[in-house]
């Protein structure tokens, strides 16, 4: 059954920034990678389609104003599983993760399956993480690392 992620970041400058320049110049080469490997069936864009980096979450919480999202749908868990820890470029973004991002107080990533042929939409993503947050895991709706 194909698996939705949401992985959100909360980033510790401004995109345009000198100190962000390297990961927003790596954005391209893992989204085509991801695109590339086995089990991907969809990603977010935005406007201008190579990455995610205009789009916010639906609410009107200032809060959310410096999230990058990241949504993705899969082949299976492992699909996912493979290309984040296998691609080269992913594992160089992951690396150097705590220059570019504030290091979370709450889960920041959900997964649950989806229909075949659905796209996720980002409210319903929301939504998901919030039920993680509140609930926490379970069969149905779990963070990335969750190994139920």
């Amino acid at each position: 059954m194909p698996l939705a992620q949401l992985n959100l970041a909360r980033a510790k400058h401004p995109l345009t920034s000198a100190e962000m320049a390297d990961f927003v110049a790596m954005i391209a080469e893992v989204n085509a990678a991801a695109e590339a490997a086995d089990g991907f069936i969809w990603r977010l864009r935005d406007e201008d389609g190579d990455g995610a980096l205009g789009v916010r979450l639906s609410g009107d919480d200032p809060d959310t104003a410096d999230l990058l999202v990241n949504m993705s749908v899969w082949q299976d868990l492992d699909a996912l599983r493979a290309f984040v820890i296998d691609d080269p470029g992913h594992r160089a973004v992951m690396k150097r993760r705590a220059e570019w991002f504030h290091r979370a107080l709450e889960p920041m990533t959900v997964c649950w399956y989806v229909n075949e042929g659905e796209i996720p939409t980002t409210a319903d993503a929301e939504s998901r993480l919030r039920e993680l947050r509140a609930s926490g895991p379970s069969d149905e709706l779990f963070e990335y690392s969750h190994r139920g």
